[in-house]
């Protein structure tokens, strides 16, 4: 059985790994790591949950950026995000996925990024996340388990009970990871939201598409 609060069919990354076998709580076949960009099967629970993803929820502090919070002399904030992952969620939108930000940050910066791409779905000083997440859903008509929301810390878990699939990053603490489905290799603003977003269209055939729309 899967250790409290942890949900069936947890996949997390090669960096957490510490054996080739399976770690106490996770299922036979669950151990082991796959790299969207790189071939290679994808773990049947994982791919399950991503094959039926049509709306994804993101945190902005420590998901699309670092987790640095850089605030100059006059007050304000400042934040460095992945050009990968701006790619990778412009994919996901050009396949259908809907994209929101939902993040406790009330930085200006935060909006002029989610307007260079395109994302409408952005709600700012959130300190309950459920009831923005369970709105804007209902407002797109998407069921829960057809939604993945990707946080780092625990504002995010009550999210994560309630989703299809939950993912977070290599740098989590262990309460938060214990309740995702997935683990990203890649650490928050450096890839790991583009390393979700290549799972999730990898699991829905949609992956060589995306990437051939963008010349690959």
């Amino acid at each position: 059985m899967s250790p409290k609060g942890r949900p069936e069919g947890e996949y997390r990354s090669a960096q957490h790994e510490g054996s080739s076998s399976s770690p106490k709580g996770r299922p036979e076949g669950e151990s082991g790591a796959w790299d969207a960009g790189g071939g290679g099967a994808m773990p049947a629970a994982l791919a399950e949950r991503a094959a039926h993803i049509r709306l994804l929820t993101l945190d902005v502090d420590g998901v699309l950026t670092d987790g640095r919070i850089y605030v100059d002399d006059h007050g304000r904030e400042h934040k460095a995000f992945s050009a990968l992952d701006g790619v990778g969620m412009k994919m996901a939108m050009q396949a259908g996925i809907a994209v929101a930000w939902i993040t406790g940050s009330n930085a200006a910066v935060v909006t002029h990024r989610a307007r260079q791409l395109g994302i409408h779905h952005v709600v700012l000083g959130v300190e309950r996340k459920l009831p923005v997440w369970e709105r804007l859903r209902n407002e797109l008509a998407v069921p829960p388990q057809a939604c993945a929301h990707f946080g780092d810390d625990l504002p995010d878990v009550p999210l994560f009970d309630h989703c299809g699939l939950a993912i977070t990053v290599a740098h989590a603490p262990p309460a938060v990871a214990a309740r995702a489905h997935l683990v990203t290799r890649a650490a928050g603003g450096n890839g790991a939201v583009r390393e979700a977003c290549e799972l999730i269209l990898a699991a829905q055939g949609k992956l060589a598409a995306a990437q051939a729309a963008f010349g690959a």
